[in-house]
This record gives structure tokens, sequence and C-alpha cells, in this order.
């Protein structure tokens, strides 16, 4: 089973030697993830066990169970700041019980980088804003801060990487992960969790990650398996060739469209064909980065060539690249050892019939050519006093303009084609003598520092600054709702007029509400579209075809004017990206990330502060929260429709002054000015709750219409704030529940969107299905998820929430995947009984779901066996 690496000095365990009744025929029909899966059941299991979840998964049975250890975790500081208050909690629950507090502490080595805080605050025309904004972010994150510092030196395993580093995969993929393990003289593949959907950018390394919310990720990281069954596995074919002019970003809102409908929601993807073996990592990563937006567990391309030239230009070592090239050769995870893999479906995409697009107004996998978007409203004019100067007061918008346009994601500036792309559209733009339109707030938040460094060294930042792109910081800006306040004229012209504005950005995430709570469409799109929209200053024009701007000579200038050649943009790469700018960065970055290990003692618990409204002790040990549930006569505090996405259970941007948790932190002393954002605030339980369906763009049945955090309380039938309904129906005792419709839980990969649920009172969310990873945080709190039977929606069901709901077949443990029965009490008087799907989905979940949560039975476990 074990064997000496060609060329190397370690060993590795090796899955075709692993069983005999494991025939070569088998081994070569498993996917690259089941290789995967079967290494880590081969190397961490006993030879008995081994051998039953082997067999099993090479015959791809999808109803075993089957443990899987990740070797790292990776977490952001949104999601990762309140799972590190939560271990901090169970700290402290665990040393009230009379045991060692230490006992909890992560086991799975940890990252944490904070890129996830940096709010636009000064946009990118002034020369000064990366450092105003990092002054400020470190103003008012200070608390959060703090915190974090205590953690560094708290907890081992775990590394901290403080702001203004770039963002969490980014630097994951360019740096953190090393493609493969080793440890103990033993190579594996490097695999991973992360407390991000996005942690799947990872995939293009032909590393196996993926995106979980911070409850599960806690469970990984103090060592407990993550039971899994086999999903489906979906082989998605490429075709054909990326065309000239076409980016990356084009090719992967078109594989987000075309994935959508083929309905891939939590299978896992593995790409492949002359497409894929053409693609440069870079464009796979942009891929592999959005497949929350297709809906799929990972989206894995296979090690080959293309891996380890990604290795050499981002500075691993000479020893690294060899090891991985031959761990992958040895076995069989190198591309050319896939050809006989077998999927569960399989799917073909022609990477050559892809134009340049957009995708909008809010939903990801809405792709729209640039030329459809011309005429859809009527305009009205965009008039200014007498000039077009910033610094003019009188502005009267039209309906479609522009103003917000970020460079910004992961997604995007982590592929340098993209990135320098736009820095020719600028240089372009500029010698033509063009600007940007004055009321379009700019911004460039790259992911990591070393793409400041090729940019300059190709002679680009100068002419994305004379365009307002000038480098505002790097984190994750505007894609996270941290696109920061816009002008104060700005915002007065929309609001006084009700204006349509719009935001353009090179994001992955574009859903009602996120990216600016005063903006009604938002657009993701290439960097260099980006800088294109940003001259225009609206949406309705045909941007492909029509005239962009007017140059210095009084000349229209067109997109094909501005546009790159692909052999302008691959000279520039080849001149101005090499691996000695990041091993330079890199290598001083982490130097630098040290500097707290020579600080003070920490105390073992960490010494909370009753007036913070940043962290708070958690209270998910409280017995009002681990008692079962009755699930009887429950009212609904909220009937949806299709696409909830995390961003409407618990948005991530600007915290409004009248909302809830507005209201909460001005009545706590907080000026409006101090608010921060949501995300940032979740480290403390009462304000985090506060933003359960919070969203202003919110579309609840239940609210006659109205749009925004509202509800209607029963019996009484008196439509008010979702938050305040819930307060008053927790104060009755009163059990709640969701009723939704497709794609429930779509988006971020966010605890705080089952969090906030539960500690509202919510014990159940019945719905037509789930996306992946909301229904296992639900799991996690103890929220019971349920699904209608096929053809049974809320509307065949005439459901409007004035009805009463039970829940009829819980008798003891409950059954993975089992039926049960939902009763309705409707108004008139009349009951009806219907079958619902339990998504309980394995019994490690019933298990948690019995216990009160994962948090409850992770500190009972501990506490037990002290």
């Amino acid at each position: 089973m074990s064997r000496t690496l060609p060329n190397q000095t370690v060993g590795f365990v090796s899955v075709a030697d692993a069983m005999p009744s494991l025939d070569a025929a088998q081994f070569a029909r498993m996917p690259y993830c089941v290789r995967v899966f079967a290494e880590n059941v081969v190397r961490r299991q006993p030879a008995a066990d081994a051998a039953h979840y082997l067999q099993a998964l090479a015959a791809r049975c999808h109803d075993v169970d089957f443990p899987y250890y990740p070797a790292r975790v990776v977490l952001q500081d949104l999601l990762g700041t309140p799972a590190l208050v939560d271990l901090a909690g169970m700290r402290d629950a665990v040393a009230e019980a009379g045991r060692d507090a230490t006992t909890i502490n992560p086991v799975v080595p940890t990252h944490l980088v904070v890129d996830h805080s940096l709010n636009v605050e000064v946009a990118g025309n002034d020369p000064e804003a990366m450092s105003k904004n990092m002054a400020i972010e470190q103003r008012k994150n200070a608390e959060r801060f703090e915190f974090l510092a205590w953690c560094k030196q708290a907890f081992s395993n775990l590394d901290v990487l403080m702001p203004g580093n770039g963002i969490l995969h980014q630097v994951n993929i360019e740096h953190l992960s090393p493609v493969i393990q080793v440890k103990d003289g033993v190579a594996y593949p490097d695999t991973l969790v992360g407390t991000d959907s996005h942690t799947t950018m990872i995939n293009a390394l032909g590393v196996l990650g993926w995106g979980v919310g911070g409850i599960e990720a806690e469970s990984v990281m103090l060592g407990r398996a993550v039971w899994l069954r086999l999903p489906t596995i979906v082989g998605v074919e490429l075709k054909g060739f990326r065309q000239p002019g076409v980016t990356a970003t084009d090719l992967v809102l078109a594989i987000t469209e075309f994935l959508r409908r083929q309905k891939v929601v939590g299978t896992i993807i593995e790409f492949y064909g002359e497409g894929a073996r053409a693609m440069t990592l870079s464009d796979r990563a942009t891929i592999s980065n959005m497949a929350p937006e297709f809906g799929a567990t990972a989206a894995l391309f296979a090690i080959d060539e293309k891996t380890l030239d990604f290795m050499r230009v981002t500075g691993r070592s000479d020893a690294q690249i060899a090891l991985t090239e031959s761990y992958a050769k040895a076995q069989g995870l190198w591309a050319d050892d896939l050809a006989e893999a077998e999927y569960d479906r399989t799917l073909s995409f022609d990477l050559s019939g892809v134009g340049r697009a957009l995708a909008g107004p809010s939903n990801p996998h809405d792709r729209v050519p640039l030329s459809a978007l011309v005429g859809r409203r009527i305009a009205r004019p965009v008039t200014q006093s007498a000039t077009e100067k910033e610094e003019s007061s009188e502005v009267r918008l039209d309906d479609g303009a522009i103003v917000i346009a970020a460079i910004t994601s992961c997604t995007n500036t982590s592929n340098p084609r993209n990135m320098i792309a736009a820095g020719l559209v600028a240089r372009k733009a500029v010698a033509l003598g063009l600007q940007r339109k004055p009321w379009v707030k700019t911004s460039l938040a790259p992911g990591s520092k070393p793409v400041e460094s090729y940019l300059r060294e190709a002679g680009l930042m100068a002419p994305l600054e004379a365009l307002g792109f000038g480098i505002i910081g790097f984190g994750c800006t505007s894609c996270n709702g941290m696109s920061g306040p816009l002008p104060k004229e700005i915002e007065a012209d929309i609001v006084n007029r009700d204006v349509h504005a719009v935001a353009v950005l090179s994001g992955n995430r574009n859903f009602n509400g996120r990216i600016h709570p005063r903006v009604k469409e938002a657009f993701l799109a290439s960097p260099p579209l980006v800088v294109t929209y940003a001259i225009a200053g609206t949406i309705n024009l045909d941007i492909e075809n029509g005239v962009v701007a007017t140059d210095k000579d009084g000349n229209p200038v067109y997109l094909k004017d501005l546009w790159p050649t692909d052999e302008d943009i691959d000279a520039l790469l080849k001149a101005s990206v090499h691996g000695d700018q990041y091993l330079r960065i890199y290598t001083e970055m982490f130097r630098k990330a040290g500097h707290l290990e020579g600080a003070e003692a920490v105390p073992a618990r960490f010494p909370w502060r009753e007036d913070s409204n940043y962290i708070r002790r958690p209270p998910y040990w409280q017995a009002s929260l681990t008692q079962p549930a009755r699930f009887q006569q429950m009212r609904a505090i909220g009937v949806f429709g299709d696409n909830v996405t995390t961003d409407d259970l618990s948005p991530s941007g600007a915290i409004l002054p009248e909302s809830a948790a507005g209201e909460y932190l001005i009545a706590k002393g907080v000026n409006a000015a101090e608010f921060n954002s949501y995300g940032t605030r979740r480290g403390d339980h009462k304000v985090a709750i506060r933003a359960t369906f919070a969203n202003n763009r919110l579309h609840n049945e239940m609210a006659g219409g109205k749009e925004g955090s509202l509800t209607r309380m029963e019996p009484e039938g008196t439509t008010m704030r979702l938050f305040d309904a819930a307060e008053r129906y927790m104060e009755r005792g009163q059990e709640l529940i969701v009723v939704a419709g497709k794609n429930y839980g779509a988006g971020s990969s966010r605890d705080w969107a089952a969090k906030g649920v539960r500690l509202i009172g919510v014990r159940a969310v019945v719905c037509e299905n789930f996306e992946r990873i909301h229904r296992s945080n639900l799991v996690g709190m103890g929220v019971l998820p349920l699904e209608f039977t096929e053809g049974v929606t809320r509307r065949t069901l005439a459901l409007d929430g004035s009805e009463t709901y039970s829940i009829e077949g819980i008798d003891g443990a409950i059954e993975p995947g089992g039926l049960l029965t939902l009763r309705i009490g409707r108004r008139n008087g009349e009951t009806l009984s219907i079958p619902v799907r339990c998504r309980i989905d394995t019994l490690e979940e019933a298990q948690i779901f019995e216990a009160g949560g994962l948090l409850p039975r992770i500190a009972g476990e501990y506490i037990a066996a002290a």
C-alpha cells in the first residue's frame, strides 16, 4: 500500500494498491475527486473500515456515509471571526463545567485572512485612498482586530494574516496551498474547507476544497471528520477555445448560465477536454471560483503542466513543483491518467461560441449580451449646472446611471490577463483624452499585492489612476457590499427622485441590495468592461457597437478603439508577471505576519466586554436554545419565492439607520457614520440577530406587496418590521417556520443566515429545494430542513402565511431522508396534511440535530471526555 515516490525521499499511500479487489479497471473509471476521497479514506482509516468505504466509492454508491478529513481550514474574517468567537465561547462553556478550557483548540492547521472589513470610504480618484481607507478600517474594527490578536496567541495551529494583504482565496491559490502536502514523510493531496463559498477557487490547482459555514468549519478545526455521501459527479467537456477579445470573465459568465440551467446544484464538477487543457490556470481559477454561482460543491481541473506553470510563476520552489508532478503521476491525479474516468452525468460546452457579456441585474447566472442592455427604459437626461467637474454639486442622474464601477473580487483580480486588459483599456482611453463620468465612484481593490507589482512594472497603474481606478486597498470590497458611501449629492438625487441607479463590478455576486442599498441593479463584468462603463457612465448603451464617449478632438470612440489585442496582452504578461514578485512579496508578508508572536501572554479565556457591539459571548449553549422543538402550531415568519439568498437571510453590507440593527446601535450610542457593516458586527449576536431577513430589497409574500424587512403578524394580520414581529412571537413562546420556493439559501456560506433564524425562534424551514451549504448550516443550528415532494409548492397549496403548521412523525431518532407529515391549519378551520422530505441527510447530522446543534454537541463531547 505504501510506496516511495519516484525521484523523491518521501512515501505515499497508493490507492491503486490499497485493495486487491480494487482492480485497475475500477481505478481507471474513478473520477478525480473520488480518487482524492479514496486516498483520504485509505490513509486515515483502519484497514477494515477503509476496505468498506473504498468498495462503496469504487461502486459509486451515493447512499453510504464515509468520513473525510480535510488537511486544512481557511477562514475569511466575516465568517471566520464569528467562528472563533464560538470557539472562545465554547472554552467558557467547558471551563464552567469544570473542565480545561484549552482543550478547545484547532487540531487542523488553520489560516485566517482579514479580507472582508475594508470599505471603500474613499474612492480611487484620491491618491491617498489606500492609506485613508486602511486607517478607517483599523479604527472601526479595533475591537475585532483586538480579538483576533488574542486568538492568534490563545489558539495554537492558527495563523492570522491581518488586513491589507489581500483576499483569502487569492492568497490561498497564489501562496498557501502546496498542492501536495507532506507530513511525517508521507505525501498526500492538499485538501481543505473554508468559511466562504468561493473556497472553490483552489479547485483550479487540482486541490479539492469547498465552502462551508463557520459552524462546520469549527468542527473540522477541532479534528472531526466531515461525514459525506458521495455527491453526483458531473464531467464537463470543454470544447473549442476562447476567441480573441473574449476574457475569462466572459467564459465564466457563459459557463455559469449554462450549468445553472443544467441543474448541477450540489454536484462536484470536473472539467476536461481540449478547452480545459489549453486554458491557463488563472482562467481555470476564474471558473472554479464561481462554482457557487452555478450551484456546484466544487469545480475541479486535474493537475497538469499548466498547474506546474502556475506554481513557477507564483514563486513555488523547484522542489515543491517536482513533488507535485511526481505525486500526481504516481497517484493517478495527473490529467492524462483520467482519460477513462466515468461520471454520473456528462455535459459539453463550446468555449468558441462565447462573446462579451455581463450578468445581472441581480443574479450571477443571468447572462446578458452587451447589446441587449440598450433601450430598456426611457432615459431622463443627465445634466449638470455648467460642467462635468467632480466638484459640481448639481447632479441630476438618469435612470441607468452607473454610480459604482469597481474592479474588485478575487474572481477577476487573480487573473493577470484580465487585469492587464483593464490597464490597456485605461491607457488607450487616457491617450484619447477620455475621463470617467463624474458621478461614477471608481475603485480598484486587488486580491493580492503582486497585482500592483506587475501593473506598475507594465506601466499600467498610471492610466488606471488617471481614470479613478487607483488602488483603494487590498481586500474584498464592492463584491461583498463594502462599496462605501456614495457622494452626498449623488445619494440625495437617487433618494429624492427615485433614480434607478446601477453598479458595474468585476465580482461574483450581485444579489438584490448587496452591492449598495441605493443601487437597484448591479452587473458583473470583466475588469476592462468596468473601466469602459466608468467612461460611458450609463448602462443604457449598446457598448459593443455604440459610441462609448467622445475624444479630445470631438471624434466618437467605440469599444473596438479601446479594446486591446490578445497579442498586446500576452506581450505584457510575459514581460511583467514573474515568480520573483510573488516570492518576494509573500515571503515578506508572512515574515511580518509573525509580529504578534512576541507579545505578552494572553489568558486562555477571552475577557468579554459587556459594552462591545462587535464581540460578545455567544449564547448557543443556553438551555433555551438546546431544548427540543415541539413543532406544533408553528407560525410563518415569512413566505418567500425562489432564489432566497443568504444576503436576504443575513445581509453583509451597509446598515441603514432605519433598520432594526441601526436603531439598536443608535440606542447604544453609536453614530450612524460608525455603523460599519452587518458583516463586521457578526461577532455580536445582539446586532447580528437584527440583521436576520434585514435586506431592504426582501420580497416576503406576507408583506402585502411591500419590499423590505417586513412580515405580517398572526393571528392579528398586522404588517410590521420582521424583527419586531419575531420579538413578539418569542415573548409568546411561539415557534416559527419559514416557507419558500426553489434554491433556498443560495449565495455565500454564511452561518449567520442559519444562526439568525434560529435565534429569532425559527425551528423549521420548508421549501422546494435547498442550496447545499445553507441546508448544512440549518442542521448545525438545530433547525429542521424540509422539502416539499415533487409537484407540491407553496402556490399549489395556496399558502399565504396565515396558517399554522405542525410536523408529525418525529418519534425518537430522525431518519435521514425520511418522509414526515406537515399538517397545515388554515384560518377557516380547514386542515391539510402533506408528506415532506426530511433533509437531514446522514446519521451524523441526525445526531447533531438531536443535540440541539453542532456547537452544543461538540461542547458536550469535550465535557464528557475530560
